[in-house]
Formats: structure tokens, sequence, C-alpha cells
């Protein structure tokens, strides 16, 4: 690794996690439709969380529950990522659908029957933009868990010109977590017809996330 890479994978992260933690404390944040996931919780089950990768970066600190992995890219990017995740006590399981996904895929479909959430982005790590993998299909297909659509919305931020349109919200405006209905795999329904629920599902979610600004009267960036 050149000096420039080792110096930005070990400062890199810790001035990361200050950004998040200050973007956070600066916007006036809500949280909706978290009776969802703790319901769950209260049950003392577990479940996957999946949300779009634009809105990656503060999710951290949406999360609320008992504990999660995370299904990291195992590229460069990823690595800083999962380094950042260890500053708020969140592990990693590197891989994704073009570099290591197989293995990352049947680590997580193992860590089903450990007592800790799990977190995908179902368009990552290179897209297209808000289209559903079948990743996050098979792992709920195959871990036996509910998909609860998780989505973040601000008023002020700026969209990189990145294949998703990544994120940078910007401090003082408005902010909002948003959490979906569970949807559940039925195996007399089918992978089909799960995958078109859990997309109707992640739709009226992010929906309901812009709704809630426009009661502000902003909108979402």
């Amino acid at each position: 690794m050149r000096l420039g890479d080792r110096l930005l994978v070990t400062i890199g992260p810790f001035l990361a996690s200050i950004i998040i933690r200050l973007l956070y404390r600066l916007n006036r944040i809500d949280f909706i439709g978290e009776q969802h996931p703790k319901a769950i919780w209260q049950r003392g089950e577990h479940l996957i969380l999946a949300f779009w990768h634009d809105q990656l970066l503060l999710m951290v600190k949406g999360y609320r529950g008992p504990g999660s992995k995370i299904l990291i890219s195992a590229s460069k990017d990823g690595e800083l990522i999962a380094r950042v995740m260890q500053y708020f006590g969140q592990q990693a399981v590197r891989g994704s659908s073009s570099r290591g996904g197989r293995a990352a895929f049947k680590e997580m479909v193992a860590l089903a029957n450990e007592e800790v959430d799990l977190v995908i982005t179902p368009d990552g790590p290179k897209g297209p933009r808000h289209e559903l993998k079948d990743g996050v299909v098979q792992l709920a297909r195959m871990g036996n868990r509910p998909v609860v659509p998780m989505a973040f919305a601000c008023s002020k931020g700026h969209r990189f010109a990145s294949w998703d349109k990544f994120l940078l919200p910007y401090p003082f405006g408005r902010g909002v977590f948003s959490f979906g209905v569970p949807v559940c795999f039925n195996k007399d329904e089918g992978v089909e017809l799960f995958r078109e629920k859990l997309i109707a599902a992640i739709a009226e979610n992010q929906q309901q996330a812009l709704a809630h600004l426009e009661g502000y009267g902003v909108s979402a960036v």
C-alpha cells in the first residue's frame, strides 16, 4: 500500500466519523416508522435493513438496534467504510456482487443464525442506481428474516456526480430517517412476488420520508 493510501486508511475513517457525528448533530432530524423494527427487536428477533447506496453516509446514526453487521464492498473504498463503521461499534462483512460476493453472502446467510441484524444496500456497490439486486432477496429467503426498508432524506445537501448520486447532507437543515413495513419471504408466493413486494415497500418508505419533509414546507435534496 502506498504511503498516501496508508494515511488515508489510517486517518480518513476517524475524520469521517467526526464529520458524520457533526452533521447529525447540526441537523434537525426526525425518526418515523421506527415502531416497525422495534416490534421485531421486542420479540427478541432480528432483521435485514435495506436502504439505497446514495443514502449511506448518515445511516449509522439512524440505526438504534441491538447491533448489526453490514455487507460492504471488498474494494479500497469499502475498506474505508468498514473502518468508519468501527468507530460506531458496527461490524462489517466484506464482499459484494463484483468482489468476493459469494463468500460474503455465504457468511451473511450463516450470520442469520446469530443475534445480530444484517444491513445491505440492495443497489450497491456499483448500481444501477435504485435497482434491486438479487442479494437481498436471496438473503431474506435463505435467512428467513423480515426485510425492513430504511430511508434518509434531507432538505440541504449536495449530490455528487457518481453512479448513485451520493448524498452529502449540509448542516442546519431538516432530515428524516424513515422505516417501512417489514416484508417477509413466503415460499408459497415465490421469489418474484417477494421481489415485487420489496420494491414496492422500499419505494413507499422513500415517499414517506419525502412527504415528511414536505410537511415542514421543504423539499428533499
